[in-house]
């Protein structure tokens, strides 16, 4: 068992620049991140995709006729979450989460990520969080763990609605990030949106 959690720690932190992390995530994490998730969920993504224990958690929540897109650059992840979840549920895909569009045709009930935006180039990160609005039903969530309380503003420029919850005893805290895309968008109320000042803030 120690062998075992040495050498994740290993691999987590190895790989620090694509995992931004030390180590998996915790339980609670786990948990508070697919709250979103219910027996109406039909689609979801996962950016991250790690050794999949959140993997695991996001096939525990959704229905029989669900489906789990998970991306994941690291090609070790990727076969170790191959080879340890048999689930037709899934698809595991060694790629980018920006190119996500080139493989998930269907609206997307819920996102789920657990990229490190910090560690990644800002042009990357708002593309991903705008096509991520785009192709997120409505009434439905982007769920994000982060270590840094950072993010909010960056989120309400292109969500609707964004809440968070901390997760303090995670190794380091995880902020979560719940944000909204709402059946009337808030450019449709009168709420403005200024993407090209949130495009150089990110």
């Amino acid at each position: 068992m120690k062998n075992k959690i040495f050498k994740t720690f290993i691999n987590f932190t190895k790989n620090l620049k694509t995992t931004g992390a030390i180590y998996k995530t915790n339980k609670a994490v786990e948990i508070g991140l697919c709250s979103k998730i219910d027996e109406s969920t039909k689609i979801v993504v996962e950016f991250g995709t790690g050794y999949g224990n959140i993997t695991q958690e996001i096939l525990r929540r959704l229905p029989d006729d669900g489906k789990l897109y998970t991306f994941e650059v690291n090609e070790e992840f990727v076969a170790s979450v191959k080879e340890t979840i048999q689930d037709p549920r899934l698809v595991v895909i060694n790629d980018g989460a920006q190119n996500f569009g080139k493989y998930v045709e269907e609206k997307v009930d819920c996102f789920i990520s657990t990229i490190p935006f910090t560690l990644i180039p800002k042009e990357i990160t708002l593309d991903i969080v705008n096509k991520s609005y785009a192709a997120l039903n409505a009434e439905r969530f982007f769920c994000k763990a982060q270590y840094s309380k950072l993010h909010l503003k960056k989120f309400k420029a292109i969500f609707d609605e964004c809440t968070t919850t901390t997760v303090l005893d995670n190794l380091p805290p995880a902020h979560l990030y719940f944000c909204k895309k709402t059946t009337i968008p808030n450019k449709m109320k009168g709420v403005k949106k200024n993407r090209f000042r949130i495009a150089k803030a990110l």
